[in-house]
């Protein structure tokens, strides 16, 4: 599970940063109705976010940086007990007013 602060997450989520847990794509079944967009991201790779054609919420997305995972926001699980994310990436994006806390968390710029 990871924080991301790019902009492009910060943009997709409405948000200062993204959260999301990450499985392999193999270990994770969506069953219902989806519909999707790629896009080529800041590092150059493509990613393919899948959508709920009703409410347009990300339910999951998969990408050629991390082949063979796929990433869901943490927000679709709707579990204040869900852990804490072990690492942070892109945090030179990071607005100047967030502060991701923990010891142990993996940084990256």
């Amino acid at each position: 599970m990871s924080v991301c602060h790019c902009r492009e997450c910060q943009t997709r989520s409405g948000s200062a940063f993204a959260v999301q847990a990450r499985w392999p794509e193999a270990d994770v079944a969506i069953t219902g109705a989806f519909t999707e967009w790629s896009r080529t991201g800041d590092s150059g790779t493509r990613t393919t976010f899948r959508f709920c054609p009703t409410c347009g919420s990300t339910i999951g997305f998969v990408g050629e940086r991390m082949p063979g995972m796929m990433a869901i926001p943490v927000g679709a699980f709707a579990d204040p007990g869900f852990p804490a994310p072990p690492i942070s990436v892109y945090e030179g994006h990071m607005h100047p007013w967030v502060a991701v806390v923990g010891a142990d968390i993996e940084r990256y710029d």
